[in-house]
């Protein structure tokens, strides 16, 4: 049967998932979670939760699925191995480094890979299970034919949310928050700038970016039916009383193998919704998905009363026990319980006396050992065995059950030996460059101009199917010396592989011999396709043994994340060729939805739209393949004048991101760049180089 996982963003939360029917809880622990807003747990308070849940038969994920970097290396180890010898069943990560870091320093302690890692094709799955994920959270965006044709051939297990939140971008991929605000989704301190208000051709209290909750309810007979291991409810950052009602409605749906009443889906409203929900993604049909939090229904501060007074006024969850007891005469009385997991309590009471009346009867004493109320078990099998004509008292028959109890508690809660092992060296660098390449990326064919061949780029990025559709723009560049490079889709779901691929290999055969991959994923079609990859800042490198990894995997060079602030980059070990982006509007999402459409009503995507915010910027949308859309920030990231700093960050490549810029402009700017213009942009912004993020 399907596993079900709540969310428990308090010690509170801890309970009422546990006594509500949660198979599985995530939380966090520490400061490398995706929810550092909330409250999370103490050493003490998640060693406590560990054992609660654990007596109760219950598991418990770790959330370490934020990006770290170096210094914070050591850090979320320590988490890791204090999480692990508290008893935790597995650790949800995101960054690719500190997966290499601990398989080692913890080799057989499960890692799930989070929904952060972007995973939204069968081929991502695999490039997890090859790093030793044993479970994958997919991206929400995925329909069921999909989550279905990975699960079903995945070598790990698969993870879907079924219920709550949906961000506007896919998970991982989003940098608004930290790009406008300092606070980065990748680290756990998202702002949520996709429930803010925007003008999108339109009025200024549009929420163009807001999407409807999830809501599967109805639909997990398919998930189980797909082969899909765990349902996963959002939500830490809610109250435990939403915690308690979602998971109490999803634990009866699937144990009485039954859709959810009329009532239990307004409970579901009432607990959580914006303008109601949304199945949109899981069917495959993106209309009508937008919504917004309006003023919480009158009956729900009734309904959480209610609900906090049912999970906390005793035990819901019970685990069954099996008692057997003996009485026999001259000999001590004794008891023997055991759970259905394995675990034995043995208890040993006083030596029966001569009955001076009636004896005890094996009735009166499996009366008595039934007593089990207001403790996490429930008796399912109880016996006794006794001579005739001998007497024991209550008081020691009930001492004796509650031994049994609290023996098989403290075997039930007792965490497993885990192997533990060092934390390995870091990467070696590689030798110190002090003249970093130019690259050139460009979106469109207007910015494939003469005027920019002749600043001869060492490398031209040039998007797939741009390139093939127009490959005779490229030989002013490469008769020049430029290599060109094939940008492939940020999003390529398993329905699009095969068109992928034949673009890829159509290049292949007319000479392009190199792809950028923004995706672990992706890595395997450029490769299938006969090309060498390199690494876009979709990888989300932010720390040197990410940077080994993807040298281990044989890419020829990264990208090192645009949230790392430029000392930070300069100081990470170096395995493999590194490049930052120096100029251009950062993507800030990229979204199944199309934004332009929703507003115009009609497909428009060849032209760009305008998003703009109540302070008046303005962030450009463009197509992306698939009818998918980028945000891109609303001003242009300029380090021409930080020449120094640059050179001096032991950098291959520096990259100028050309996205709405004419061609002219794409060329005065990379004459500012090589020092032979004095071309600024009217506003500018330094990116997170220097300010970096929380």
């Amino acid at each position: 049967m399907l596993e079900l996982l709540s969310p428990a963003g308090s010690p509170e939360a801890v309970i009422a998932a546990v006594q509500n029917g949660a198979d599985a809880v995530y939380l966090g622990f520490g400061d490398y979670n995706a929810r550092r807003g909330a409250k999370n747990f103490t050493g003490e308070e998640f060693e406590k939760a560990v054992r609660y849940c654990r007596v109760r038969g219950c598991k418990v994920y770790a959330t370490l699925n934020t990006l770290v970097n170096d210094r914070e290396i050591e850090g979320a180890v320590r988490c890791a191995r204090m999480a692990a010898k508290y008893g935790a069943d597995g650790i949800i990560i995101q960054d690719v480094g500190l997966i290499r870091v601990l398989r080692q320093a913890l080799p057989d302690l499960p890692l799930h890979a989070s929904t952060q890692m972007s995973i939204h094709n069968l081929a991502g799955a695999e490039a997890a299970a090859e790093m030793g994920m044993t479970r994958v959270v997919l991206a929400r965006e995925l329909n069921l034919e999909q989550i279905r044709f990975i699960t079903k051939n995945a070598s790990v297990e698969t993870e879907v949310f079924v219920h709550g939140a949906l961000c506007f971008c896919y998970s991982g991929q989003c940098y608004m928050s930290a790009l406008i605000g300092r606070r980065s989704g990748n680290r756990g301190m998202c702002a949520q700038p996709c429930r803010m208000q925007y003008s999108l051709g339109g009025r200024m209290d549009d929420y163009p970016l807001s999407l409807k909750d999830n809501c599967l309810i109805s639909r997990l007979q398919e998930l189980e039916d797909a082969g899909v291991a765990c349902i996963k409810i959002e939500g830490r950052m809610k109250r435990p009383e939403y915690t308690a009602i979602v998971t109490d409605i999803y634990h009866r749906a699937l144990t009485e193998h039954r859709q959810p009443t009329k009532e239990e889906m307004e409970m579901l409203e009432n607990a959580f919704s914006r303008n109601g929900f949304t199945q949109g993604y899981f069917d495959g049909d993106k209309q009508n998905m937008f919504g917004v939090r309006g003023e919480p229904a009158e009956d729900t501060e009734k309904l959480f009363a209610a609900t906090r007074r049912a999970y906390g006024d005793g035990e819901m969850r019970r685990v069954p026990v099996h008692f057997y007891t003996v009485c026999r005469k001259e000999e001590p009385i004794r008891a023997i319980a055991f759970d259905d997991d394995g675990n034995k309590a043995v208890a040993e009471g006083p030596v029966p006396e001569k009955a001076k009346r009636q004896g005890l009867t094996d009735a009166y004493i499996v009366e008595q050992m039934y007593k089990t109320g207001g403790t996490p078990f429930h008796v399912v099998e109880n016996k006794a065995q006794t001579d005739p004509g001998l007497f024991v008292s209550a008081a020691d028959i009930n001492e004796m059950r509650r031994s049994l109890i609290a023996t098989l508690s403290e075997k039930r809660g007792k965490a497993p030996e885990r192997k533990g092992g060092s934390i390995p060296a870091l990467p070696k660098n590689v030798a110190a460059v002090t003249d970093p390449k130019m690259i050139f990326q460009v979106r469109t064919e207007d910015q494939l101009t003469e005027e920019l061949a002749e600043l001869k780029p060492a490398y031209l990025y040039v998007p797939a199917q741009l390139m093939l559709d127009r490959f005779e723009l490229l030989k002013p560049f490469t008769d020049r010396g430029a290599v060109p490079v094939a940008v492939m889709p940020r999003i390529i779901t398993d329905n699009q592989v095969q068109e992928v691929t034949k673009l890829l290999r159509a290049l292949r055969e007319k000479g392009i011999r190199e792809a950028l991959a923004g995706n672990l994923g992706h890595v395997y079609f450029a490769r299938n396709a006969g090309m060498e990859v390199r690494g876009d800042f979709g990888l989300n490198v932010f720390n040197s043994f990410s940077l080994g990894v993807l040298q281990e995997a044989g890419l020829k060079s990264v990208t090192a994340s645009f949230e790392l602030r430029l000392a930070q980059i300069k100081d990470l070990s170096k395995p493999i060729d590194t490049e930052i982006i120096v100029y251009g509007r950062l993507p800030l999402m990229v979204s199944e939805q199309c934004v332009i459409k929703e507003s115009a009503g009609h497909c428009a995507c060849q032209t760009p739209g305008q998003l703009a915010d109540r302070m008046g910027s303005v962030f450009p949308v463009v197509k992306e393949y698939g009818c998918r859309n980028v945000i891109y920030n609303a001003h242009k990231l300029y380090l021409a004048d930080k020449r120094e700093d640059i050179f001096g960050a032991g950098l291959w490549g520096q990259r100028m991101l050309f996205t709405t810029e004419s061609g002219r402009e794409c060329a005065e700017v990379a004459r500012g760049y090589l020092g032979i213009s004095d071309y600024k942009p009217n506003v500018l912004t330094r990116g997170l180089y220097y300010r970096g993020v929380d």
